[in-house]
């Protein structure tokens, strides 16, 4: 290039950037083009064009120019950032975001494609959202400079955040007007379970600041999670008339909807969002669950197929289609699961999904060594993520054990709530609790919810943790508590339930985990039931080591680790039988089996309630199961899943020797 040509091209250049400020498209192009002919390989000058076409509506152009851009060369973010922002605008959402995820791999410090990528992840409704909210925080941690809230941000990461709240509330006694800090700290008092404080940040963020939309966005997602739902989808609404094109709103409301309840309007929520993107997978895939949760079962195989289409390798949305356990993939896409498997383009995610989805459509046609095989790489690659600690659950179980025992029970007879609406269900998962919820909620004055997570967290609240490495106050506070704080706390969790239940006098919470809880259960609510369901040992470890759960269960991942779990509840209701003698029914899932109307009196008598026909025709209540059971229970009890564990039990004797002498002494009940 001669000194005169590289002086035009300069000057040709500054003047597209110039036209591009103002925002003179269409001159910027002809520009472009002039340029082009002359330096037609010139990366820059290509990238403007991108830029230019995308914003002149010519999608498709921009994306296939940007494609090759792309593909061309290495170490330009800019070039993935503008490839993510056409895809996201033509409404392919998944290959956005891996052009956003592509962008922060070559330069970390892109702060907005950090933010965008936490925007369009915050749709997908992940696990537990943390990938998007790791994506905000990075987003910050690249636009902020002091070093105290980078700190702060590690330690988030590292989830020491008791460490990071201190920091936060020093950085703002001395930069109060920093309102993505503030937002920050509420962020923080949400993971730490704390009551109000969140709320109140994120008020004072808005008052200052009140077009910060994900300040408003977290801040109602704040008041879903403090059951102050009216106001969440308050705040959501309007947040979907200024940011009509940000789905991330609407999902949080479909989202909040779900915790309600509510899921005909959440499935009509999803409906309108997939039908304005219809080519995003998650939420083809979140529409999908919605239906089947409402019993709509043709029409959620229809949806986590099209999610499939869109995305082949999505994993999660295999693993829907097995989770309704009445479903049989056909060949073809058994075919395509191994196919993904074996190419390698996946996430972590993708990968363990479609092991439990393969696992589980082998067994279903007898293959029963290969489904194993499948079976075992899920849970080998879950467990590596999960990182389940089984020493620490025996020491939990332990203390529980030493810390609630006769005095402290006596002690504190006569406190709490008197009231007796609930009925919790407890035990391990897949021992059959959804079947005895769905029988109580057949009967007239039940009314039947969810797995309720407020117990858990009024005894994680008591535990007062604030960083991993913390010891837990729980259960030893409870010798603490007085008459007037049992009482407020039994008020609080019933306060907090309300909006799950319809008007029947009783309701069921069918938490298994609330199994460690009896002691605090009997302290705040002294006068609820607790009705342990109880399965074989191998039944039921089996059946949770071939169950992908949607959330926590972290124990199931591993042969061992779940047999070790299993005794350790075993051991605990053996204590509650002692300490409560009474207050616990026990129910044995292949009883039900064998002799339903026998079973379903002995329950109703526990209860305090008459009986009522309607409880052994359960499978026709037409009613919301969020539960991998959901369509199991929908249909007339059958015997044939009671002994299916014995079809791999080649494979299950480190499960047998840890379980030892608790399988006769099930098998003697």
């Amino acid at each position: 290039m001669t000194e005169t040509t590289t002086g035009d091209y300069q000057q040709a250049f500054a003047q597209v950037e110039e036209m591009l400020q103002a925002r003179e498209f269409m001159l910027a192009l002809t520009q472009i083009e002039a340029i082009l002919e002359v330096h037609p390989r010139d990366v820059k000058t290509n990238y403007l064009k991108g830029f230019t076409l995308r914003n002149l509506g010519r999608l498709p152009e921009a994306a296939t120019l940007l494609q090759q851009l792309s593909r061309g060369t290495t170490g330009v973010a800019r070039i993935d950032h503008e490839l993510g922002l056409t895809l996201q605008a033509m409404g392919r959402v998944d290959e956005a975001i891996d052009s956003f995820r592509a962008a922060v791999k070559i330069d970390p410090k892109l702060a907005d494609s950090w933010q965008r990528l936490g925007e369009m992840l915050s749709r997908q409704e992940d696990e537990d959202g943390s990938e998007a909210e790791q994506a905000f925080r990075n987003a910050l941690a690249a636009r902020h400079v002091h070093p105290g809230i980078i700190k702060a941000l590690d330690l988030i990461r590292d989830e020491r955040y008791g460490m990071a709240e201190g920091i936060c509330r020093d950085y703002l006694q001395r930069h109060p007007e920093d309102v993505s800090v503030i937002r920050l700290l509420a962020e923080i008092g949400i993971k730490l379970g704390v009551r109000e404080d969140p709320e109140i940040l994120l008020e004072q963020c808005l008052e200052m600041a009140p077009g910060y939309h994900q300040a408003r966005n977290t801040y109602a997602n704040a008041l879903g999670k403090a059951h102050r739902y009216e106001e969440a989808l308050k705040e959501i609404d309007y947040l979907e008339q200024v940011e009509p094109n940000n789905l991330s709103h609407s999902v949080l409301a479909a989202s909040i909807q779900v915790m309600i309840g509510d899921y005909e309007q959440a499935a009509e929520r999803y409906k309108n969002l997939v039908g304005r993107v219809p080519n995003h997978a998650q939420l083809q895939n979140s529409y999908g669950h919605a239906l089947k949760t409402l019993g709509r079962g043709q029409e959620a195989i229809k949806a986590y197929r099209s999610a499939i289409e869109i995305r082949e390798s999505l994993g999660d949305a295999y693993w829907n289609l097995a989770n309704l356990k009445t479903f049989k993939f056909e060949n073809h896409e058994i075919d395509k699961m191994r196919a993904v498997i074996a190419g390698g383009e996946y996430s972590p995610s993708d990968y363990y999904h479609l092991c439990f989805a393969l696992g589980k459509a082998l067994e279903d046609r007898t293959e029963y060594d290969e489904a194993y095989g499948y079976y075992e790489l899920g849970n080998a690659s879950k467990s590596k993520l999960v990182g389940y600690d089984a020493e620490l659950t025996t020491a939990e179980t332990s203390s529980l054990i030493k810390t609630c025992n006769s005095e402290l029970i006596s002690a504190k007879s006569g406190y709490g709530s008197q009231a007796a609406d609930p009925i919790f269900i407890v035990g391990l998962p897949r021992s059959g609790s959804t079947l005895l919820e769905q029988i109580l909620a057949s009967h007239s004055q039940v009314d039947g919810t969810s797995e309720l997570r407020e117990m858990i967290s009024i005894a994680r609240r008591l535990g007062g943790k604030r960083n991993r490495g913390d010891e837990s106050k729980y259960p030893g506070i409870l010798s603490d508590l007085t008459r007037s704080e049992c009482l407020a706390l039994g008020e609080e969790y019933l306060e907090r339930t309300r909006i799950q239940r319809g008007d029947a006098p009783f309701f069921i919470d069918k938490m298994p985990n609330n199994f460690q809880h009896v002691a605090l259960i009997s302290q705040i609510l002294p006068n609820a039931k607790i009705i342990d369901a109880r399965r074989h040992p191998m039944a039921t470890c089996f059946s949770g080591f071939k169950q992908l759960f949607a959330g926590g269960q972290t124990f199931t991942y591993s042969q061992t680790d779940i047999a070790r779990y299993y005794r350790d509840y075993v051991a605990l209701m053996a204590h509650w039988d002692e300490v409560l003698p009474g207050k616990v029914l026990c129910v044995k899932y292949e009883n039900v089996i064998a002799d339903i109307e026998t079973q379903v009196r002995r329950i109703l008598d526990y209860c305090g309630l008459p009986f009522e026909e309607e409880c052994l025709a359960f499978h026709n209540t037409q009613r919301s199961i969020r539960t991998a059971s959901s369509e199991q229970v929908r249909q007339p009890l059958y015997a044939t899943g009671v002994d299916q564990w014995r079809h791999f039990e080649g494979y299950l004797s480190p499960m047998r020797e840890q379980l030892g002498e608790l399988i006769s002494a099930h098998e003697a009940m």
